[in-house]
């Protein structure tokens, strides 16, 4: 069976009626969002906050409703994707180009839930590249810094055009193998003037759904596993 869409099939199971919700991005996330849909649609009655253009778009034209993140108290679950998961739950994530909008509305949720394939378990971070969400003004100033730092960088691009995220900013994609300390990393490299944010998801993750085989994993901040 499809890994993603096991792992997808599981996290629903933790989406209550009432509950505000916030949506992801990427290819897993919408298996889920296939999954709720069905549920949205025969009844479950939930609020959504989305976390791209592309999750709005995809989701709404299955049914699901969304709200502005200002309009809403709490976002009491808000389940994503990630690229690469480590053993300590820390996470690479921006492959959709979504980093910046993920991590607000992951910080500004009671409890962060990851859903995978298991390829994406990993035990270092940075065979993945790690994206870096950057101002456009200063970009190329930036990218030679980075250069000299040797991270490997590299300007994302979509057909033939530097890709622009939904904030109206480049990403840098660093290619930097190994990543040893991630809350480290994430610290340097927002200390260079013009980083808006970086890919590393560090301490966020309350909960990784990992697709294996036919079955799910389920890794917890304490890590503790569950085969179900």
């Amino acid at each position: 069976m499809n890994e993603k869409l096991i792992a997808a099939k599981k996290a629903t199971e933790f989406i209550k009626a009432g509950m505000t919700i916030g949506l992801g991005t990427g290819s897993t996330v919408a298996f889920l969002i296939k999954e709720l849909a069905g549920k949205v649609n025969a009844g479950l009655d939930i609020t959504a906050v989305s976390t791209s253009s592309s999750t709005t778009q995809i989701a709404s034209s299955l049914g699901i409703d969304f709200t502005n993140l200002s309009d809403v108290t709490k976002i009491d679950l808000t389940i994503d994707g990630a690229d690469e998961v480590d053993e300590d739950l820390n996470g690479i994530k921006g492959g959709g180009g979504a980093l910046l909008f993920e991590k607000i509305v992951a910080k500004n949720s009671e409890k962060n839930i990851w859903i995978v394939d298991s390829s994406k378990l990993v035990r270092k971070l940075g065979k993945f590249p790690l994206p870096v969400e950057v101002i456009k003004f200063g970009s190329d100033q930036l990218f030679n810094t980075f250069s000299t730092l040797n991270y490997n960088p590299h300007f994302r691009m979509k057909d033939g055009e530097k890709y622009i995220t939904d904030s109206d900013h480049y990403i840098i994609d660093l290619y930097l193998k190994t990543i040893d300390d991630a809350f480290e990393t994430d610290r340097r490299l927002k200390l260079q003037t013009g980083v808006v944010e970086t890919g590393l998801f560090c301490g966020i993750a309350d909960m990784v759904i990992a697709g294996k085989y036919d079955r799910t994993e389920i890794l917890q901040k304490k890590r503790d596993q569950i085969s179900i």
